[in-house]
């Protein structure tokens, strides 16, 4: 039977050492990367691959960037484009690689750009600056803040985590005109400061994370006479107690099987991981752990999900652990994997 081979992509930010998006090999039986080449970028901070796994889409500081990936998982660049905006910070691409969408942390805007049947960025289709204030500006700078844009499953609504407002404001994409319209917001707690939204693989939940309460919410989704109906079914913390002062819930992601959702925590530097139920979408605590690093920015399991990794933006490294389900621990597991400021990865399945 031939092994399936994977690459992994991993953005970094490049004011310091790194020089672009690190690709490297991985071997997902044992869990460990190795590294191939990096290609040159500026501040990578975000990457997205399209669904039919021809083009990577990145975060750049001109805007936004093209790539093609070649048959090995090399890439090679195709163009540039500016967003309309100040430097975006996350990007999602719909299933038939016709718009890309693009998350600004720094203004709060929502950009909607063409793309082209080769691969390339268009011109910008349509962009939506957020405005308004959070509801306490005591800590911190409640302002807009776009650090997550996601499709629904169903591809009608895109979802744009306003990290600075403590909402998630559902568009409907009308692809046909290239046009966002707000039809809802899902309004979290006061001072929550939502992170980003991921969806159960069937579809029918959604998952917010909270980078202040260091908690997950859960939704059912659907869809009632074509509008989004959002019914929020649990919420779970990602720490315990004592922890929630010196915690910032960082990542969020879901397995490959979609039977479990990992969060990871900043400050405190943990990972915890829990059960999906499969009937209700809530979630089980399965196990917590300790890592072995600074700033776990993001996470990601390996495909055949007996292991996972962080990417620690202040220790500069990636640490792979394994699991063990039954039991409810993971342990780390080989060496470091030194990178400057890792931010983002994808992990890719090719067909060499």
């Amino acid at each position: 039977m031939k092994q399936e081979k994977y690459v992994a992509y991993v953005g970094t930010y490049t004011h310091e050492n790194s020089v672009g998006i690190h690709i490297y090999d991985v071997n997902v039986e044992q869990g460990s990367l190795k590294e191939r080449k990096v290609v040159p970028i500026n501040n990578p901070s975000d990457i997205v691959v399209s669904k039919n796994r021809k083009f990577l889409y990145s975060i750049a500081d001109e805007g936004v960037e093209a790539f093609s990936i070649q048959s090995n998982g090399d890439l090679t660049p195709i163009n540039k484009q500016w967003i309309g905006g100040m430097r975006g910070c996350y990007v999602e691409v719909d299933d038939e690689n016709r718009y890309l969408f693009v998350g600004g942390h720094h203004d709060g805007r929502v950009s909607m750009m063409r793309l082209e049947k080769d691969g390339s960025i268009g011109e910008i289709a349509d962009g939506v600056f957020h405005k308004g204030m959070g509801r306490s500006i005591a800590q911190r700078n409640f302002i807009p803040h776009v650090d997550c844009v996601k499709l629904t499953p169903d591809q009608k609504f895109l979802c744009a985590v306003d990290n600075g407002l403590d909402q998630v404001k559902i568009y409907r994409v009308d692809y046909e005109n290239g046009k966002l319209k707000l039809i809802d917001i899902i309004r979290g707690p006061i001072e929550s400061a939502p992170r980003m939204i991921r969806f159960s693989r069937d579809g029918q939940y959604a998952y917010v994370l909270y980078e202040l309460l260091n908690c997950v919410e859960v939704y059912h989704y659907s869809v009632v006479d074509d509008e989004p109906v959002f019914e929020k079914i649990q919420t779970v913390s990602t720490v315990t107690d004592k922890e929630e002062d010196l915690c910032a819930a960082s990542g969020m992601e879901i397995s490959k099987s979609g039977k479990y959702l990992m969060c990871s925590n900043a400050g405190v530097n943990s990972v915890v991981c829990y059960e999906i139920d499969a009937k209700s979408g809530m979630l089980s605590e399965k196990f917590a752990t300790k890592v072995n690093s600074d700033y776990p920015k993001m996470l990601a399991f390996y495909p055949d999900e007996k292991h996972y990794l962080t990417l620690n933006n202040n220790s500069n490294d990636i640490f792979t652990y394994c699991i063990n389900f039954e039991e409810g621990y993971s342990l780390q597991e080989g060496a470091r994997v030194k990178v400057d400021k890792p931010n983002c990865i994808y992990i890719l399945q090719i067909e060499e």
